[in-house]
């Protein structure tokens, strides 16, 4: 990684947590409070839970619900020494307590098992005090279970996602394979870099690994037009705001609306919008009105001229341009 000043590059290198006193725990709660890190903008999650122990008294790191309903599960060691060190590979232990999340039958079941508890714990960072922490919870998971139209989804898959600075061959070798075998699990790479005091934190997602098919081709550039030729793209691969803006989709000054909310924000040229005066990006806006962990933020962003979400608004002109 390169620092530009004035023209000049100056490499600065990367660490690992273990080298700059930083904790499991410290990662895990770094995670906790910005999952949105290892999230992409397509996705909204909720934190529900953390070092949530089984049955069998395993002890799971993060846990969260997925704007498709499906229980996430988010393991975290610091370095791969720490994963080489262990007597049970990092895989399987996530696998094992994916296991025991498959036998929430119901979002009741959730908010008293793991989401009360969590809230309870966690008690100041919550708005309503009016409330039991199992009133909260169940309150705050229906919504975020309408809003993303998941409530007849509910935990019918479990994702594991695991988050090292750095992996050994025999993790990303097993998980591979279980990707192979339609098991949903991720490997993101969380490396820290140091620079003049101040920590700095590159996020790389190296599985599953997105095929060919996968990557998002900027159609305007295109030479070769076909109308029975369809290209693939993923979640993750779609335009962001930035491209919407180059496109003219959407233009500086544009009103945004949170979805079914009566918040407004300015979309500014940098594709971030403003909010009483200061700067913020889309994502912590929602995050802020929503109250989830990480918010889809071209689903439940509204372009208020047009009444169409910003998806909606992509979807449309990326069909119009592939039909010309």
């Amino acid at each position: 990684m390169y620092k530009i000043t004035n023209g000049t590059a100056v490499k600065f290198h990367s660490t690992t947590f273990s080298d700059i006193a930083y904790k499991e725990s410290d990662v895990e709660e770094l995670l906790r409070k910005n999952i949105d890190m290892i999230c992409d903008e397509e996705e909204s999650m909720l934190i529900v839970g953390k070092q949530v122990r089984n049955a069998q008294r395993g002890i799971s790191d993060l846990t969260a619900i997925d704007n498709k309903g499906n229980i996430v599960l988010v393991e975290i060691k610091r370095d791969r020494k720490d994963i080489e060190g262990r007597r049970e590979a990092f895989e399987f232990q996530a696998i094992r307590y994916a296991a025991s999340y498959a036998t929430i039958g119901d979002p009741e079941d959730l908010v008293n098992k793991i989401y009360a508890p969590y809230i309870e714990k966690h008690r100041h960072e919550f708005k309503d005090s009016t409330l039991t922490s199992a009133e909260l919870g169940a309150r705050k998971l229906t919504e975020f279970l309408m809003e993303n139209g998941a409530e007849s989804d509910f935990n019918e898959k479990q994702r594991i996602v695991l988050v090292a600075s750095d992996f050994d061959e025999q993790t990303l070798s097993a998980v591979a394979w279980l990707n192979s075998n339609n098991v949903d699990i991720s490997c993101y790479k969380m490396i820290p870099y140091i620079l003049n005091g101040e920590m700095y934190i590159d996020i790389d997602k190296i599985l599953p690994v997105n095929s060919n098919k996968d990557y998002y081709v900027n159609f305007l550039e295109s030479t070769v037009k076909s109308s029975t030729q369809k290209k693939s793209i993923t979640r993750r691969n779609l335009p962001k705001i930035d491209e919407m803006l180059g496109w003219g989709v959407v233009k500086e000054g544009d009103i945004i609306v949170a979805k079914g909310r009566e918040e407004e924000a300015i979309l500014l040229e940098s594709g971030n919008v403003e909010v009483n005066g200061e700067e913020t990006s889309l994502q912590k806006w929602l995050k802020e009105i929503f109250g989830w962990s990480s918010v889809n933020t071209y689903d439940f962003s509204i372009h208020k001229e047009t009444g169409k979400t910003l998806s909606q608004m992509r979807e449309e002109y990326m069909e119009r341009e592939q039909q010309l």
